[in-house]
């Protein structure tokens, strides 16, 4: 907690927006446009694009022509009309007036909306994101710098382990096994379940659990879940000695960093890039003229 509560301002609600099977508007079909339309794929939502076609980036094409999630209208905006069951509003198009007008009848109508270039009219913002499978780290200056947030964004992707995200998404598949094999919400259950999952990822090392497999997986919770316990790599999987022999096991893979990243570390580290986001902010702001 701050020492000084009245400095707890200034920021944003970083979230992790669930938009699977949301409707998206996007109003613009250029390079920035492209953009978006990738974030919202991303997210699994379905997106009605509106712009003209001969304003249309060919990445911008190559979504349309990929993905029956993307309706495509070769026009221009119409007002309230398509604003019908829209979710969420994205405009990246060059006319400021147009987009202020849009950000007008949208917030009219309660829908949260995003104005590329123009941040009073934003209700949110995209900010600089790294993308590694199921990891998702989001840089945001609240719209004061956004160059500053892409080179602090490549700070942080250049420092992270090649399998990361792999083994985040092994984490996520042992996690579940275990919820099948210990089901229930809350309770004793729930307590212990959490503390395993902890055990786990303070004991092993990034590289070693993008090792898992579900045979690996099976054996860790037998020999580990049910005996109150965290064996170690070579337990579960005997063939790997160590972490030298380990990587020999990631067969057609690079080879990993040579050095290992727990996840306890990661979360750390994310701590702190939010902390980093918060004084870039400040600096930017205390700078401006």
């Amino acid at each position: 907690m701050a020492s000084n509560i009245s400095a707890l301002s200034g920021g944003s609600l970083l979230l992790a927006w669930q938009l699977k099977d949301k409707h998206v508007l996007i109003v613009g079909g250029g390079d920035v446009a492209s953009g978006r339309i990738e974030s919202v794929l991303v997210a699994d939502a379905k997106i009605t694009l509106i712009s003209p076609r001969a304003g249309l980036h060919s990445l911008t094409k190559r979504f349309i022509e990929a993905t029956d999630r993307i309706t495509y209208h070769d026009r221009v905006f119409n007002g309230a009309e398509d604003l019908g069951g829209i979710d969420m509003v994205l405009t990246a198009i060059d006319d400021v007036e147009k987009s202020r007008e849009i950000c007008a009848l949208c917030r009219s109508l309660k829908i949260p909306v995003n104005v590329a270039d123009i941040p009073s009219s934003c209700d949110f913002y995209f900010g600089s994101q790294v993308r590694d499978g199921p990891l998702q780290i989001m840089v945001s200056t609240n719209g004061q710098s956004p160059k500053l947030a892409n080179i602090i964004r490549r700070k942080i992707e250049e420092s992270l382990p090649e399998h990361a995200g792999e083994g985040i998404e092994k984490v996520g598949i042992l996690r579940s096994k275990l919820k099948e094999r210990a089901p229930g919400v809350g309770g004793e259950v729930g307590k212990r379940r959490m503390r395993w999952m902890i055990d786990v990822c303070n004991s092993w090392e990034m590289e070693e659990l993008a090792l898992l497999d579900d045979e690996m997986i099976a054996k860790l919770l037998d020999d580990g879940w049910e005996k109150n316990r965290v064996p170690k790599l070579t337990e579960v999987a005997p063939h790997a000695r160590g972490t030298a022999a380990s990587k020999s096991d990631l067969q057609g893979q690079e080879s990993l960093l040579p050095f290992a990243m727990s996840i306890p570390l990661m979360c750390g580290f994310i701590t702190g890039l939010v902390f980093t986001a918060g004084l870039v902010t400040r600096f930017v702001g205390n700078t401006r003229h």
